[in-house]
This record gives structure tokens, C-alpha cells and sequence, in this order.
């Protein structure tokens, strides 16, 4: 069977870390109240001359490298993001020309955090249809860009930064990406969204949350999902090595893990160091988790994110 299997993963962060004790001296916040309720410690925010689409190339950079593959050798870029450099061309082609590809299919894919999910089954869809044989899907955000820094319930959430995988096309029965599943619900849009728009308010907007709102779907949705692409792909919650989700909130990755029975020192946490990157958080969790030697070749490991839409998913690969 063709399949897509991972062989190389990458990231990338800006060289700015906010910490809370920095954020308090800008909002009326502290650190102790950041941490008990989200897990966040500190995030990077991107600088002047920083874009999500140069965190992107960093990220794809490094894990070509990791992949030990030459860019001309990649066929398809699929990039994930709510905040592209313009409103077009699409950053994937951005990321193309920086790589020194002359000719390849690139675009975006937006489904805010649960982009990345979403451009990794359209990746492995177009590379078991035939489409290229490897493909580099990058989950990019600067989300910085989007706050409204004067409103502690949201600003204190977010940071910026890249991660990518590179995906190779093999005949394999049991190696690579086994089963994705996603799924949208418009009619919760007031809950996450941005103010403005291209055809709207021809502004770029801020982001605006419910968060209580949103953490009771979280928990829910993530859950149910996690279920169903571990039943489509014929395995049990008991047999996961890693679980690698958004990350959004210490208390909904505790939570979800619960749910599901596992246990918690199975999940890949991040979102102290990182903050919620929006699409940018499972591939920069799965990098940073490959890289320190936790998840190694042959692992089973599932990838969920929940975001604004609603939009929610998940996939399970064998690493």
C-alpha cells in the first residue's frame, strides 16, 4: 500500500521570548495567575522582519535536513496558517521560492488551530493519489500580529512560531500516516474569531474568545475525535506510545487525556514554552519531542487540535 510516511521533522521560533513577568508589566496579569490557569510560561514573538512565512522556511529548512532530502526533491507544499504574509499569493509559495524550488504545487490551508491537521490529510491524500512523492507540510503562525494586547483574557495565550514534517511516499502495510479525521461546526463562530476581514472590514482585525465556551467543545470534541481515528486505524487507546495535541491549555490537555484514560505522561506538552502557535503547535510538539529522543521509528503516535471555526481533528502514524 502507498502510504505517507514521516522522515523528517523541523521547527522554528523567534529569537524573542516573553515571559509572564514581562507580559505583567504591560497588563493587569501575574504569572502565578497565567500559569494556574493555561500551564503558558513563556512564549516567542516574532520581530520586525519575522513572518510566518520565513518561520516557515526555517522550519521546512530543518527538516529537510533532518530528512536528509534536497528541496528540489519536493513535490507539494502545504502550509497551515490564519496568518499568511498577504492575503495572496498563498506563504507556501513564499516558502517555495526561499527553499530554491522552481516548480512545485504550494498553498495554504486555513482552519486556525486545527490547520495543521487539516494540511497533513490533505498532504498524505494527494501523496497516496500520486500526486508527489514527497511532500514538506508546515503548520506557520504569528499570531502576535492578531492580539489586542490590551485584553489580559487573550493576549497572554498566544505565541508565534513554525514546525514542519517532511512526508515521503513508500509501500508500506504499517508505517506512516494510518488514518486522519476531521471536522468542522460553523454555528459556534462568535466563540473564536477574528473582527475583521478582507470583505468585510478590510482590516485585518483582532482575535476575540469565549474561553470558557470554548474549553467545554475542547475537551468534547478532541475526545470524540481521538476515538474515532483510533478506531479507524484499528487501534486501542492502551496501545499509543505518545499522544502530540494543540497546544492550547495544560487544563484541556489534562483533561482530554483523562477522558480517554491515558496517561498523562504519554502526552507531549509544550504549551509552557510555547504558548498556543495556533496550526504551528502540533508540529512544533512533535519536533521538539522527536528531536529530545522521546518518540523514536516504529512508535504509534496520534496528533488532535481543536480551533476556531469550530474546526477539530486528528491522525495517528506510525512514526
Amino acid at each position: 500500500m502507498r502510504r505517507s510516511t514521516i522522515i523528517g521533522t523541523g521547527s522554528a521560533l523567534p529569537a524573542r521570548c516573553v515571559t509572564n513577568a514581562d507580559l505583567a508589566q504591560r497588563v493587569d496579569t501575574s504569572h502565578e495567575w497565567i500559569v494556574e490557569r493555561t500551564g503558558i510560561e513563556q512564549r516567542h514573538i516574532a520581530a520586525d522582519g519575522e513572518t510566518t512565512a520565513t518561520l516557515a522556511t526555517e522550519a521546512a529548512r530543518k527538516a529537510l535536513e533532518a530528512a536528509g532530502v534536497p528541496a528540489d526533491k519536493i513535490g507539494l507544499i502545504v502550509l497551515a496558517t490564519a496568518t499568511p504574509d498577504q492575503t495572496f499569493p498563498a506563504s507556501a509559495t513564499k516558502v517555495q521560492t526561499a527553499l530554491g524550488i522552481d516548480d512545485c504545487i504550494a498553498f495554504d490551508v486555513a482552519a486556525v488551530c486545527t490547520g495543521f491537521l487539516y494540511a497533513l490529510s490533505v498532504a498524505d491524500n494527494m501523496v497516496k493519489g500520486g500526486m508527489a512523492d514527497y511532500a514538506l507540510v508546515i503548520g506557520a503562525e504569528t499570531f502576535s500580529r492578531i492580539l489586542d494586547w490590551e485584553d489580559r483574557a487573550t493576549c497572554v495565550l498566544f505565541g508565534d512560531g513554525a514546525g514542519a514534517l517532511v512526508l515521503k511516499a513508500e509501500e508500506t502495510q504499517d508505517r506512516g500516516i494510518l488514518a486522519t479525521r476531521l471536522h468542522a461546526d460553523g454555528r459556534h463562530n462568535e466563540l473564536l474569531y477574528v473582527d475583521g476581514g478582507v470583505s468585510t472590514t478590510g482590516t485585518v482585525g483582532k482575535l476575540r474568545m469565549k474561553g470558557k465556551e470554548v474549553f467545554r467543545h475542547a475537551v468534547v470534541n478532541l475526545a470524540d475525535v481521538l476515538n474515532e481515528v483510533l478506531a479507524a486505524a484499528g487501534h486501542a487507546p492502551d496501545e499509543v506510545d505518545w499522544v502530540v495535541p494543540h497546544q492550547a491549555n495544560k487544563r484541556i490537555l489534562d483533561a482530554t487525556a483523562k477522558k480517554l484514560g491515558l496517561a498523562p505522561e504519554k502526552v507531549v506538552v509544550t504549551v509552557d514554552r510555547h504558548a498556543n502557535t495556533s496550526a504551528a503547535s502540533v508540529p512544533l510538539a512533535l519536533d521538539t519531542a522527536v528531536r529530545d529522543g522521546r518518540i523514536k521509528k516504529g512508535d504509534l503516535i496520534v496528533m488532535e487540535a481543536m480551533g476556531g471555526g469550530f474546526t477539530w481533528g486528528a491522525a495517528i502514524a506510525r512514526y
